[in-house]
């Protein structure tokens, strides 16, 4: 009678194996694709701060003398870059929109890692960009500090 029971219970297991194992698989595809949405939202987040905080450095720069800040002030200027990786971004996201429910899960974690990437790398330039504008700050303030000690006739014509 056990013998009996086991061979009509070997089935029912294999069943409910592969159903585990399926719905792990498809628990495992949605969580990737929840994950590079979360990414591309975090880079976009991370392209927005980089804006406004060139947005900011123009200021600062526009303190410096023209002949020293010049080159700083044109690449503040130019909006193109964040541009692109805006668009890159959205080319992701409509990538997941069309080819996320029969990409393989192969492909889903490699467009993941390389939101990772990118996420990783703007945060790291975001950061130098705060602590370049902050020495840059400093250096405006203690050289504005020090033009205002001066005698007038040695100071710049045009004052930072």
């Amino acid at each position: 009678m056990s013998t009996a029971l086991l061979l009509a219970f070997l089935p029912l297991a294999l069943i409910a194996l592969a159903v585990f194992w399926w719905r792990h698989r498809l628990r495992r595809r949605e969580r990737t694709l929840f994950h590079m949405l979360d990414l591309a939202d975090e880079v976009e987040r991370l392209l927005d701060r980089s804006q406004e905080r060139m947005a900011a450095m123009q200021s600062v720069v526009g303190r410096v003398p023209a002949d020293i800040g010049a080159v700083a002030q044109a690449s503040l200027e130019s909006s193109l870059p964040v541009k692109k990786a805006k668009r890159d971004v959205l080319q992701h996201r409509l990538w997941i929109q069309r080819h996320g429910n029969t990409a393989g899960q192969d492909e889903l974690d490699l467009a993941s890692v390389a939101l990772t990437r990118v996420r990783d790398r703007l945060a790291g330039q975001l950061k130098q960009l705060d602590e370049a504008g902050a020495e840059l700050a400093s250096a405006t303030a203690a050289e504005q500090a020090a033009a205002q000690r001066e005698p007038a006739s040695l100071r710049r014509a045009n004052p930072p």
